[in-house]
């Protein structure tokens, strides 16, 4: 594509050379992989700067970068040109370069502090099964026709998603499901994309720390933007969070529908809400209403917030044309992978794999479980390298208030040692709780499976759908569903050899 082209929807100075006539053959914003013919978009992130590595990308061979100020230490022959905010024109540019995607796609964008994944991914499997080819991006990976692909960031680059969405086209998909995070709007990764559908889940403090937000007034302003800056067909909202009013705003009274556990008015209302278990899963039961009728629903996932997403989901399958009725039939064979992921692996306990990696998402799925009344719950958990110590305090109060027993252990420690994280958990802990340390992941889920009785709930937070363990800057695989089975399966097989 010329260059001239890619910059026709943007505002840009020319600091040196000349963008007629000029090829571009891709974008990249990573100096270690770029090339002849590529546009460099020089990004400033939380830690690094793409503008002290443009050099490196000339060395690469690329002769055209985007930047937010001079680089006097590139060579006369390299085309610098000059934007207000990187991030925004590489949206924009991202967006031309593939042909505008978003604006031939049905795109459903969920936002909020809890709920993201698992609204997307039910989303997804409603409108599959009804025959709605439909994508999914998001903390999970990227889920095109059944094939996943892992990526860094809940959304990615816009670069990454424009992409993607032309993936997708090409591959006749009609309709994608998009977790939207604050980082994505406030960074301009989502700028530009012609949102279909807009949901808003709920809004906690959280994601409050160095590089993440500053306050939770940004945070909040930052959710608010799909609402504010986006104007798409249909927004369907959480009436029953504190802080809809501030997220949703007008748009509450405009193209919108509501859904509720505690409000009869709620366009989508849940009744008769029950939990159930049997001896190795849980899940819960409950009735929607809508527009005059009541529809039953079972679910696979336990708690209170398991009825709001499927809420969510039922709404925006209703806005396409998928019944009440149709989706109740879908969502009682549905799970979602790393969200309360129950392993069925020994009768009489429950193992469960959630994502649960902060304060708030711990204690919210300890306050669930302890509802079905275990004999036990063990929580096996930890915090990623590089967080807050506000974040490791209130993982430790929850954990240490809410289980029986604790296992502190590694997640993703990356450069920071484990044994100082898992340290500095431990010293938050209750002198009364019941907890031991034991820095390798592996160790620690061998060990609760092992310890656990008929009668226990195990919750092995923090990975979720991960299957790797982050250290030194290295993803290690690391499957914490194929350890839990394994460990079950030597136990099953020790005791046949017993009998």
């Amino acid at each position: 594509m010329l260059l001239s082209t890619l910059l026709a929807e943007s505002s840009f100075e020319v600091i040196s050379g000349d963008v007629e006539n000029r090829e571009i053959s891709g974008i990249s914003i990573d100096s270690r992989h770029t090339g002849k013919g590529e546009l460099f978009v020089c990004l400033r992130g939380a830690k690094t700067d793409g503008h002290f590595f443009a050099d490196k990308a000339y060395e690469k061979g690329c002769r055209v970068f985007l930047t937010e100020r001079m680089l006097p230490e590139l060579p006369d022959d390299a085309l610098q040109i000059k934007v207000k905010d990187t991030r925004r024109e590489l949206a924009v540019i991202s967006a031309v370069y593939r042909g505008h995607p978003s604006r031939s796609l049905h795109i459903i964008g969920i936002t909020g502090t809890k709920g993201k994944t698992t609204t997307a991914l039910l989303i997804h499997s409603i409108l599959n099964a009804s025959g709605i080819k439909c994508a999914y991006v998001g903390s999970n990976g990227v889920i095109i026709n059944g094939e996943t692909v892992e990526t860094p960031n809940t959304t990615p680059e816009s670069c990454e998603l424009q992409k993607y969405f032309r993936l997708m086209i090409d591959s006749g998909i009609t309709h994608v499901a998009l977790e939207v995070s604050s980082q994505a709007l406030d960074h301009c990764r989502v700028y530009g994309v012609d949102f279909d559908v807009a949901v808003y889940t709920n809004l906690y403090r959280d994601h409050i720390g160095p590089g993440e937000h500053a306050s939770f007034d940004e945070y909040k302003s930052a959710k608010a933007k799909l609402f504010r800056d986006y104007r798409s067909r249909l927004v369907v909202y959480n009436k029953d969070d504190g802080y809809a009013g501030e997220i949703v705003g007008d748009r509450q009274d405009k193209d919108s529908v509501s859904f509720s556990e505690k409000d009869g008015k709620a366009d989508y209302c849940a009744s008769s809400v029950s939990p159930f278990r049997d001896s190795t899963a849980l899940g819960i039961s409950f009735v929607c209403s809508h527009s005059g009728k009541a529809v039953g629903f079972k679910l696979k996932t336990p708690g209170d917030f398991s009825v709001y997403n499927a809420l969510a989901a039922i709404a925006v399958a209703d806005s396409y044309g998928i019944s009440p009725e149709s989706s109740s039939d879908i969502l009682s064979d549905t799970t979602v992978t790393g969200r309360f992921e129950i392993v069925e692996g020994l009768e009489d306990r429950t193992f469960i794999i959630d994502y649960a990696h902060n304060g708030v998402s711990l204690r919210s799925a300890l306050s669930v479980l302890r509802s079905y009344d275990p004999t036990r719950i063990i929580c096996v958990f930890g915090s990623v390298g590089g967080r807050t110590r506000e974040r490791r305090q209130q993982l430790a109060e929850a954990s240490s208030e809410l289980s029986d027993y604790s296992i502190i252990t590694s997640d993703n420690p990356d450069f920071e040692p484990p044994s100082v994280i898992t340290g500095e958990i431990a010293g938050f802990f209750d002198k009364k709780a019941r907890y031991e340390i034991i820095v390798d992941r592996e160790a620690a889920v061998r060990r609760a499976v092992r310890m656990s009785e008929p009668g226990d709930i195990v919750l092995f937070a923090g990975k979720g759908h991960e299957r790797y363990q982050l250290t030194d800057g290295v993803r290690v695989p690391f499957s914490e569903r194929e350890i839990i089975l394994d460990e079950c399966n030597k136990i099953k097989a020790e005791k046949e050899s017993d009998s």
